[in-house]
């Protein structure tokens, strides 16, 4: 990763920023694409198996509401970090009038596109999110990461009715898709061997893409935006260092431990490298149940549904941007406004796919809930790949806290402490 950055800013400093594209990056996109083409029968095979072996209906649907409480509950409590972080520290009164101008020019047409497809989503109506996770084509549907609801909903449904059949009609079935699981989890460990190449070519091209021929041009913006990336950095780092291990203390408190961070390292480096959370999916998985010792019924269930629905670090980093913006343009947000923006936020949120700057787009939503416009995205385009990587660490390690919780309340204990009789924690 460290290389990754060195090779692509050197080459930006002489004018090699062609090079790094057409020799480097592609590896990176390969390696990107393995993870990406795997995600999907993962998600399927995962959530199917995972709820087909939970011995009732009546199971499902406690473990179901269960993560749907608490993805609802860490994602309010990223908000509200997000907001008192960016009323507190103002980050919009350090923006000077040239530098507002400076970006308004360079990245209007950009703010524009993406005010466009957020028109295109408002337009569905308030209930447009329900329709939208029930698919007309399922191949059409397979055929999108940005689809990826449609096909959990789906797979929620085949896991539903093989638990509802006889054991001797629903075994073949089940088994075909646990055989699947491990395949695929197999194979992750496979694509996983060539990931320091892929997060090299990754990095370095993503470096020669923010600051092409003039790496000047990249540290000006970056200079001039600082205290906005530093208010969504040091929110970030308190989900994780505070609301996480709280949750942990308070509902599973035998997973806070310093394993269970080490243990989740390695998806935290690749959820910041791809900004994918679906990307992140099958290493997420690989973690929890061979390191954790989450049983595949609750992870198979709980990790998929999160990279879909779970956006802590996306929600946190709106509530920010939206207060940021609104600064800019001297607008004073009140009470109800601030509620407003929990509440649209925690939604939007929901609604945003796991893949790359998807975020966004559901940002105009939540500019538009509290009267900004989405001109106001001309002044946050610049840093936002960076930002992506930061939020995406937080979405997957939200994931995994939830599922740690979920597995708690079932009973289980983590792997660490069944094979250790003395282990660090907290």
């Amino acid at each position: 990763m460290v290389l990754g950055v060195a090779v692509g800013w050197a080459a930006a400093l002489v004018g090699g920023s062609w090079w790094i594209m057409a020799y480097v990056m592609p590896w990176g996109q390969i390696f990107l694409n393995l993870l990406k083409v795997i995600a999907l029968p993962l998600v399927v095979a995962s959530l199917v198996a995972g709820v087909a072996s939970l011995p009732s209906l009546g199971q499902v649907t406690r473990i179901g509401g269960k993560t749907i409480a608490l993805y609802l509950l860490t994602t309010v409590m990223a908000v509200a970090v997000g907001l008192v972080v960016a009323a507190s520290l103002k980050p919009g009164l350090f923006l000077s009038p040239e530098k507002r101008t400076l970006l308004h020019e360079k990245f209007a047409a950009l703010g524009s596109q993406k005010a466009a497809a957020a028109a295109q989503q408002k337009e569905k109506g308030p209930l447009s999110f329900l329709v939208d996770m029930v698919p007309d084509n399922l191949v059409a549907a397979a055929s999108d990461n940005t689809r990826m609801l449609q096909i959990i909903v789906v797979a929620l449904l085949v896991g539903v009715a093989l638990v509802t059949l006889p054991d001797q009609k629903a075994r073949p079935v089940r088994e075909f898709f646990t055989s699947l699981n491990e395949t695929i989890l197999r194979l992750t460990e496979i694509i996983m061997k060539g990931a320091p190449l892929g997060v090299f070519g990754l990095m370095a091209g993503l470096i020669v893409q923010m600051a092409g021929d003039d790496p000047s041009d990249m540290a000006h913006l970056l200079q001039a935006l600082g205290m906005y990336i530093l208010c969504v950095l040091l929110a970030l780092a308190i989900i994780i260092g505070v609301n996480y291990p709280v949750l942990l203390r308070l509902l599973a408190p035998s997973f806070l431990n310093i394993r269970f961070f080490r243990a989740l390292l390695p998806a935290q480096q690749l959820a910041f490298t791809t900004s994918s959370s679906a990307a992140t999916l099958p290493v997420t998985l690989d973690i929890a149940e061979k390191k954790l010792g989450i049983p595949e019924h609750i992870s198979g269930f709980v990790l998929p549904l999160g990279a879909t629905i779970n956006m802590d670090g996306t929600s946190c980093y709106q509530a920010v941007a939206t207060v940021f913006i609104a600064q800019v343009f001297g607008l004073e947000l009140s009470l109800p406004q601030y509620l407003t923006i929990v509440l649209t936020a925690t939604l939007a949120s929901i609604g945003s796919a796991a893949v790359p700057g998807a975020g966004m787009v559901m940002l105009v939503v939540v500019l538009g809930s509290v009267g900004l416009g989405a001109e106001g995205l001309a002044l946050i385009v610049a840093p936002d790949r960076l930002l992506d990587m930061a939020r995406t660490v937080v979405n997957v390690t939200g994931d995994t806290v939830v599922a740690s919780v979920v597995a708690r309340s079932e009973g289980v204990q983590p792997t660490f402490l069944k094979n250790a009789d003395n282990y660090d924690s907290f």
